[in-house]
């Protein structure tokens, strides 16, 4: 067992971005609006955006989304950008499987940040525990647009990596809210979706359907969790 929980809600649902799904002038409006029906963390993922141009998306989102969260304040996170991140005040990080260094991005962002990183393996999630990662993103869980040709490993990818990491985990990878069950039911902590979201006409109203789903998931297996614990107790 490797790692300890970072202070991610549970379950988490994850937003990642993708503005080119319903053009780029309306991702902040529709992140916005998600935020609003119960996305926790949003990840900004634009590849393809210079660091000037990922800052400023950066900036709007993070002035919309804490406008328009109720509650605690929703995390922004920034793919392996951990300057941008730490320049405009994100709450952390997610890193690729290949990308710098967990200690590397820690020196650039400010003390209390969090550092995600993406995971394949059981092995690769052992290695980001030991780097310190405060929690993984495990995919791909099933067939997605956004690695095409590359295998899922399902759930039970999720279920090996939860038996070898105390991490929060993050399942990725072509999850609807007909499936999701089975990736929190495997271990995960939450999910990671960007099309069952973004790729919908209204964004507000899938991202609430989500997160019902997953909330009804996260208590059933609590439910077995404590049944089972009833059952092996003194």
């Amino acid at each position: 067992m490797t790692g300890m929980p970072s202070a991610l809600p549970e379950p988490c649902l994850c937003l990642v971005t993708d503005r080119l799904l319903d053009g780029p002038g309306n991702l902040v409006r529709r992140v916005s609006l998600a935020v609003e029906s119960g996305v926790d963390m949003v990840q900004l993922r634009e590849k393809d955006l210079s660091a000037s141009q990922l800052a400023e998306l950066a900036s709007e989102l993070l002035s919309a989304i804490g406008s328009r969260a109720s509650g605690s304040r929703v995390s922004l996170i920034i793919n392996d950008r951990a300057d941008v991140a730490a320049e405009v005040g994100a709450q952390g990080v997610q890193l690729g499987e290949d990308a710098m260094p967990v200690e590397t991005a820690r020196g650039l962002l400010p003390p209390g940040a969090m550092i995600g990183r993406s995971v394949h393996s059981v092995e690769a999630a052992l290695d980001a525990g030991s780097q310190g990662a405060d929690f993984l993103v495990v995919g791909a869980m099933y067939t997605t647009a956004t690695h095409p040709g590359v295998p899922p490993g399902g759930p039970a990818l999720m279920r090996a990596v939860a038996e070898s990491c105390r991490l929060p985990l993050i399942g990725i990878g072509g999850i609807t809210g007909d499936n999701l069950s089975e990736v929190i039911g495997a271990g995960a902590s939450g999910v990671a979706v960007i099309r069952s979201i973004l790729a919908e006409p209204d964004p507000a109203a899938a991202a609430r359907e989500l997160k019902q789903s997953l909330t009804r998931a996260w208590e059933a297996r609590s439910r077995v969790g404590n049944a089972w614990a009833r059952s092996t107790g003194p």
